[in-house]
């Protein structure tokens, strides 16, 4: 009988000695795991250790908020100043919504936070998460029943995907109410990245134009509003003044809020009829109302109003203080940075802090550089020469296209920002040149590293001690913050090129209070002998004194006025100093050179 062979010369394989040699390596292996299982329960038994079947982790049903429920649901929100939450509360209330806004975060809250959330959080997370809990369970004290608060309350929040802890914000929140027996309550997010419509046709929330035109003109407005009570408040002549006058100019821009009306399309009008033109006549519209309107404008000009009967007198000496740091801990005012605001005007300084303004504008600013980093990275080049050209040219007018669209929405909300600087007589300041912010730091720290402000704080530390904006720089981080950590390590070579600069970071926590407030006050000594000298040598150089200055401000009441305009001396920091140089010159003294300053 002829053999048959393979290709490669090899005889067939014995097809029953191959079947017969499977059952026995199967039947071996069956064996081994038997005596495997048998030895494994009896070292479990004599060690006493007892088997466990794994929880693994699974997301929780999220309840719906739905149009239906929007009548008898009230929207919870909260993270902001009071200024920011009382204009967003008004706005939200214009649009038909139910909503309320929470306490400032307290220490208790702190406490709340750590006791139902997880370990290895940063302060911000258990401030907030805390704050919520605890509003929720006054609520039930107030007789509402757990079930009632859970179907007539939502949470409405920001949300993001990193790279530090923020990006664990939502789950934080819903782990810790699941763990304070609020299980299923709805937490809403906003994406920073998701553009100005993220909603569908059903949802409770409605997170379109009108809603994102609202909360912008909201944080715009408190933002602004914040900057002129901080300049007039440590130069009040009644105390308290300035409070009332910044609660009564808050209440005219919410009053305008929940009045405004904002462009829609009416039904008898012709493009109305025409599907593809309705929507984008709408939002044209909206565009249009925002760029042109005066609603806001005019209230603007009503609060300048009301904070024009602030009396100030400049000639008091105090150091400026540059707030920046984390974005929550540079803004709160409250325990959640050791109420350190109101701690530094008791100690005689007038602060600076940071506008949410510029934040946007530094995401806007971060996402057009990382269009210009990735350009033609999506372009998959092959043999094809002329293929390769159309496929860049393409991907160059996309990206052309979408660096215009920054560009426009830069310049729009610069614009309009501006606009409401104007109406207060310019007092508050601009907000900051991205580019330059940029070209400061990145010799010193990379601009395309992100996580927390990137590298704003080292720009800002820079361009506000170099430039003589103020006498000292305040960076107020939560413990253990990775991206203010990094930061903190450059600024030591940043403070070593530059040995003008008295910068001092404090991390904050739930506790250590006096040990931060001790630590702020000797580099606020230093600034205040900065404050004193440059005042001093002003009134020596320009060869007038101090009560010839308040004399002749007695004769001219617009001096105290708190939108008076007193030009700023390219060599001097201080508000006082910068007074007296401009008194000398309404009363023609001579000029000295003052660079020695």
């Amino acid at each position: 009988m002829q053999r048959t062979y393979d290709d490669f010369g090899q005889p067939p394989p014995n097809t029953e000695s191959q079947e017969t040699t499977n059952r026995s390596n199967d039947a071996l292996e069956r064996r081994i795991q038997k005596l495997l299982a048998l030895e494994e329960s009896r070292l479990k038994k004599e060690l006493g250790v007892t088997a466990s079947e794994a929880a693994h982790f699974k997301r929780s049903i999220e309840h719906t908020f739905t149009r239906e429920q929007r009548e008898n649901t009230t929207v919870l929100f909260g993270g902001l100043t009071w200024k920011h939450e009382r204009l967003i509360q008004a706005r939200l209330q214009g649009l038909g919504y139910t909503a309320e806004y929470l306490p400032t975060p307290d220490t208790k809250a702190f406490q709340t936070g750590k006791e139902f959330g997880n370990n290895g959080q940063c302060n911000p997370t258990y401030f907030t998460v805390g704050n919520l809990i605890n509003y929720l369970q006054h609520l039930e004290e107030q007789g509402e029943s757990r079930k009632e608060i859970i179907q007539k309350y939502v949470f409405f929040t920001a949300g993001a995907c990193g790279p530090c802890r923020f990006g664990m914000y939502e789950a934080e929140y819903r782990s810790a109410l699941r763990n304070a027996d609020f299980d299923g309550f709805r937490v809403l997010l906003f994406q920073q990245t998701g553009g100005l419509n993220q909603v569908d046709g059903e949802a409770g929330l409605e997170m379109n134009l009108d809603f994102f035109l609202g909360i912008i003109n909201a944080l715009n407005i408190g933002d602004l509003l914040g900057d002129v009570a901080n300049q007039i408040r440590p130069y009040e002549i009644e105390e308290g003044a300035t409070d009332a006058a910044l609660e009564q100019g808050i209440e005219i821009v919410a009053d305008t809020f929940r009045k405004y009306q904002a462009f829609g399309v009416n039904e008898d009008d012709w493009y109305a009829r025409i599907a593809p033109l309705r929507d984008p006549a709408e939002q044209l519209g909206k565009y249009i109302q925002q760029l042109f309107g005066s609603d806001l404008y005019d209230a603007m000009v009503a609060v300048k109003e009301v904070f024009q009967q602030v009396r100030v007198d400049r000639t008091r000496v105090k150091p400026t203080v540059k707030i920046t740091g984390e974005f929550w801990a540079q803004i709160t005012e409250g325990d959640g940075n050791y109420n350190m605001f109101r701690f530094l005007e008791r100690e005689g300084a007038q602060i600076i802090v940071e506008p949410i303004a510029n934040w946007l504008l530094y995401m806007l600013h971060q996402y057009k550089q990382e269009l210009r980093d990735r350009k033609f990275l999506d372009v998959e080049e092959n043999g094809n020469v002329l293929r390769n050209a159309l496929a860049k040219l393409a991907s160059w007018k996309d990206y052309r296209k979408s660096v215009a669209l920054l560009a426009l929405a830069e310049n729009v909300f610069v614009r309009e920002y501006n606009k409401l600087r104007k109406a207060l007589g310019y007092l508050p300041a601009p907000l900051s040149d991205q580019y330059s912010m940029q070209r400061i730091a990145h010799p010193y720290y990379n601009s395309r590293i992100e996580g927390g402000e990137g590298h704003l704080e080292v720009a800002k530390n820079i361009y506000y001690s170099t430039r003589n904006l103020c006498h000292m720089v305040l960076s107020l981080k939560p413990f253990g913050c990775m991206p203010s950590t990094q930061s903190d390590g450059v600024q030591s070579a940043v403070t070593s090129h530059h040995k003008e600069i008295n910068y001092i970071p404090i991390e904050t926590s739930g506790e250590g209070e006096i040990n931060a407030h001790s630590r702020v006050q000797m580099a606020l000594g230093e600034a205040k002998i900065k404050a004193r000298s440059e005042y001093t040598e002003v009134l020596v150089n320009r060869g007038i004194t101090e009560d010839e200055v308040k004399l002749f401000i007695a004769h001219k009441p617009e001096l105290q006025s708190p939108f008076y305009s007193v030009p700023k001396q390219e060599h001097i920091s201080g508000t006082a100093a910068n007074f007296a140089w401009h008194i000398a010159d309404l009363m023609k003294k001579p000029r000295k050179d003052v660079r020695s300053l």
